[in-house]
């Protein structure tokens, strides 16, 4: 199993050298004198999410195996984060990109897309983003010698990038102290990759997955797996635990979050520290101390058009 990387990534002016190593930051609201939580601000990947480590780690393994050539359409669905990621490497390497994507994600979303130049291709918001997948399915059974599909939701590649790059960045810079890693699925890609390296290295941690906890939520960009299209790449009992998310409490923690402590992020960020705050009062509870790292997957700026930030 390996990354492949990008010729010349050790040369900081290289744009997608800045993907990865993104810094840890102490979440006050969310910790307890005996329990800190810490969020990954993997908005400060220059696609804006942490997407940008399988987004790149996808092109780069299909440009390794030749399956990705310049007369080849990068085809995928997305909720936005991916096909962000896409678009941004894919302008850079100059290919071309066309995204299945669910008519109700964000306007900044469809906006950063098409600035990127990618082409997008509406699907039923009520489907989600499983009728995204139905969507591209179809497009690329129609004409497969015209596409690269990397097929962000069942391929190693997604899963790898969070093995060799997050969870190594993780145990670095809490000094191999972790106690706790909590990430909400969507392919499940993160939650996967982290995990499996975690274990490997630290066998003591728990991970705990993080869910909507109903089939129609606003948790952009996640899946409430019992009632999904389940990802190839998703393990059901890889999970120490599972934590359900009401997404206005999600809501109510994206606001908290950038009125009390100057972290605007994303929503999908915010239920996982609803999740890591409920586990952090949980062991403070019970008088034990911890050290829980989450994911704060995006910024929040990629959804100012909604609605909750106005309660």
């Amino acid at each position: 199993m390996s990354v492949v990387s990008v010729s010349g990534k050790e040369n900081s002016a290289d744009l997608l050298a800045r993907i990865g190593n993104t810094p840890l930051l102490k979440i006050r609201l969310a910790s307890f004198p005996n329990v800190t939580v810490f969020g990954k601000a993997e908005f400060f990947n220059p696609g804006g999410s942490v997407k940008d480590r399988p987004g790149l780690n996808m092109i780069l393994e299909g440009e390794r195996t030749g399956k990705l050539t310049r007369d080849k359409i990068l085809l995928d669905s997305t909720s936005g984060n991916t096909g962000i990621a896409y678009a941004m490497i894919s302008a850079n390497r100059g290919y071309r990109v066309k995204l299945c994507l669910p008519a109700n994600a964000s306007a900044e979303r469809k906006q950063i897309l098409r600035a990127y130049g990618a082409e997008l291709v509406l699907t039923d918001a009520g489907e989600g983003s499983d009728g995204a997948i139905r969507i591209c399915q179809g497009i690329y059974a129609d004409n497969p010698d015209l596409y690269f599909y990397p097929d962000q939701y069942n391929n190693p590649a997604n899963w790898q990038a969070h093995y060799e790059t997050t969870a190594p960045e993780i145990i670095e810079q809490t000094d191999g102290q972790i106690t706790h890693f909590l990430a909400i699925l969507g392919t499940s890609g993160t939650f996967t990759g982290t995990t499996r390296r975690l274990r490997r290295e630290l066998p003591g941690v728990q991970c705990i997955s993080v869910q909507p906890a109903s089939p129609m939520h606003g948790v952009e960009g996640t899946k409430h797996m019992p009632a999904s299209i389940k990802p190839g790449i998703y393990e059901p009992d890889l999970a120490d635990d599972n934590v359900w998310v009401e997404t206005e409490d999600a809501y109510e923690m994206a606001r908290r979050l950038a009125r009390e402590e100057g972290l605007l992020v994303g929503v999908s960020a915010a239920a996982n520290v609803v999740a890591a705050n409920r586990l952090a009062r949980q062991i403070h509870q019970s008088g034990n101390s911890a050290t829980i790292v989450t994911i704060l997957c995006d910024s929040g700026v990629k959804y100012l058009s909604e609605h909750f930030w106005n309660d």
